[in-house]
């Protein structure tokens, strides 16, 4: 990237330099993964609003290509490929990215931090953080707050609750959708009706299958008809759906599951008032959610250690930040009142590697630096 680009988005080639050197003090390592990417990965991971965003294209072999839509999945490919796939490593970088926004620019300068293979989660998970705010400092930004979730403590709720995988895997979509959970919620606690679909006999027949199962009857049926989707539906996604409308006839989901389920997702505030939270709905619901809580717990003292003004930081079990490949801390810092835009964002993401094509798992954390929200409030924090 030219130093004109930067100074254009930044404003001041200072503040960009301000930026980098704090992240190669930390530790880390600059890194320029290339703007063209496959596009497969995104579409597969990242969600519904990067899959409406994309710019794409197809190269002569056929394969499907766009231009990064962000930086996080080229960097943990680009890691992947290297000699050092599996060991500790980080990496920082600032450079263009391509996504479709409405009433915005489509290319625009995005910087961040992706730290692989710490296996002290808390401790790195606390380390975000503190350089998400470093980052805001460099712009000039200092009046902040910190929202925090943890798709992880969600996770392990359900498997304690052992919901039918189909509704385990409605629910996290819904959460990772930022879709309203508590609506779906109430459409699977009612009583199934009489009401008989078309499909009666596929329903009986995938009844008590699971999704590996369903997903090959789904595909010979397919195949009988000559056709491999149906309105631009996936094979997959059929499956998925009539394997959920089969479930979902076999009954209700539990009225005591309900309860525990909206209980945990109205925990709301500083960290330590939601840990405690958590142990009592544990205990009441004799529910095994320790280690979750525990990690939660450890990665609060960590955070604590570096600086951060814990009971200034916002929790809430229903935060969530709308990607699919999220699997614990999740956080945003945004400028005070400013209730849609964050400055900063990211998160712990385990099991990207594996999607990726990694045999074995790597942890995996770090954040995102929207460099144009910062530029505009940092101008006009130097003015006031």
């Amino acid at each position: 990237m030219t130093a004109t680009a930067t100074s254009n988005a930044a404003g001041s080639p200072a503040w960009a330099d301000t930026l980098l050197l704090s992240f190669a003090q930390a530790g880390y390592v600059r890194a320029e993964p290339a703007i063209l990417q496959p596009a497969e990965p995104f579409l597969d991971l990242s969600g519904e609003d990067i899959r409406k965003s994309l710019y794409l294209t197809t190269d002569l072999s056929g394969e499907e290509l766009c231009l990064r839509p962000d930086l996080t999945i080229p960097v943990a490919r680009d890691y992947l490929a290297s000699g050092r796939a599996g060991q500790p490593a980080g990496f920082s970088y600032l450079g263009p990215v391509f996504r479709y926004r409405s009433g915005q620019a489509s290319e625009f300068l995005q910087a961040g931090i992706e730290s692989f293979g710490r296996q002290d989660r808390a401790a790195a998970d606390a380390e975000m953080l503190a350089l998400a705010l470093e980052a805001t400092a460099a712009f000039g930004v200092r009046d902040v707050e910190i929202r925090t979730g943890d798709v992880a403590l969600f996770n392990a709720l359900l498997d304690a609750l052992d919901l039918y995988p189909v509704w385990r895997r409605r629910l996290i979509k819904d959460f990772n959708r930022k879709i309203s959970l508590e609506q779906d919620l109430e459409r699977l606690a009612r009583t199934t009706t009489a009401t008989r679909s078309e499909y009666e006999g596929v329903l009986a027949a995938l009844a008590g299958s699971d999704r590996k199962a369903a997903l090959a009857f789904v595909t010979d049926l397919m195949s009988i008809a000559g056709t491999t989707n149906v309105g631009g539906r996936t094979t997959a996604e059929i499956a998925d759906r009539f394997l959920e409308q089969s479930t979902l006839k076999g009954g209700a989901l539990p009225r005591d599951a309900l309860t525990v389920l909206k209980r945990f997702l109205s925990i709301s505030g500083n960290p330590d008032d939601a840990i405690a939270e958590l142990r009592a709905l544990t205990a009441d619901a004799k529910l095994d959610l320790g280690s979750a809580v525990d990690q939660f717990e450890s990665r609060v003292g960590f955070m604590a250690a570096r600086g951060i003004d814990v009971k200034q930081t916002r929790f809430s079990t229903a935060f969530g930040r709308g990607l699919d490949y999220y699997t614990g801390f999740e956080f945003e810092v945004h400028h005070r009142g400013n209730g849609a835009e964050p400055l900063v964002a990211g998160g712990r993401y385990d099991g990207l590697m594996t999607q990726l094509g990694s045999p074995d798992p790597i942890p995996a954390v770090g954040f995102s630096v929207w460099v144009d929200a910062l530029t505009r409030i940092g101008r006009k924090e130097l003015k006031s």
